[in-house]
């Protein structure tokens, strides 16, 4: 098993473990972002599971992907009640877990899919499904246990492909600017450059002080738009939060 399909197994198990972890669990509560309910939040991993599957059996078998597939998905469990949405995300999450993990090696080294522009391995198939669920379900999490954090082992898997993530969501203004940033559990060290009309990341060793230094799960929380003053680490500039921000709306 791969490091990022074992810890993508942990972070089904953990996503199972918050649902049944609430006493009375309400589907219509908010999550993170307020204007999404845990419901729809679980409908987004679902559908994912399932669309992601199709993907994963298309890919096997050589075959071209239905351009109508994913709407079909997206209607049927936007159709569905709130509970049914919970529990049939967990049931289609599982499944898709399963047809990950019976893959065999040859299988696994053979396959290739490409997702919009993006050329993705089996490796980089998982990391995708990865930083999709940890995210979401920190989503949850957070709306039950204001401190939730993404696992260390989640962060440390996410962070090294935060720089495709950047070039496709982060949003330029126009300024341009190079900012320092190092991370802790783990550790790295990054440059965020930001030009006219992009922004990308890259490794860089630094001495001595930094721009931005923040926890590893921080720092991609910041990157997918979930780092705000009421869940950063302490010792966060709060203006220098509100300008990055600015950058990282949100996938």
């Amino acid at each position: 098993m791969t490091d990022r399909l074992r810890i993508l197994h942990a972070s089904v198990e953990h996503l199972r473990f918050v649902i049944s972890s609430v006493e009375v669990f309400v589907p219509e509560a908010s999550a993170y972002p307020t204007e999404w309910t845990i419901a729809d939040t679980m409908s987004h991993i679902g559908s994912g599971a399932v669309i992601s599957m199709r993907t994963l059996d298309d890919t096997i078998a050589g075959r071209e992907a239905d351009p109508a597939f994913n709407q079909s998905v997206w209607d049927e469990w936007n159709a569905k009640a709130p509970s049914d949405q919970v529990n049939d995300a967990l049931v289609a999450d599982e499944e898709f877990l399963l047809a990950l993990e019976a893959l065999s090696d040859a299988q696994r080294s053979e396959f290739h899919s490409s997702m919009g522009p993006l050329d993705l391995d089996f490796n980089g198939f998982v990391g995708m499904r990865l930083g999709e669920h940890a995210l979401h379900t920190w989503d949850i999490e957070v709306a039950i246990d204001p401190s939730a954090t993404l696992s260390s082992e989640a962060a440390g898997a996410i962070i090294d492909n935060l720089g495709m993530i950047i070039r496709f969501a982060g949003k330029a203004n126009g300024e341009v600017k190079e900012l320092s940033v190092r991370t802790t559990n783990p550790s790295r060290d990054f440059m965020l450059v930001f030009a006219d009309d992009s922004i990308s990341l890259g490794d860089a060793a630094h001495t001595g002080a930094v721009d931005f230094e923040l926890p590893a799960e921080a720092f991609v929380r910041l990157v997918y738009g979930r780092l705000d003053q009421e869940n950063a680490p302490a010792g966060i500039n709060e203006l220098h939060l509100e300008n990055l921000q600015k950058s990282f709306p949100g996938l």
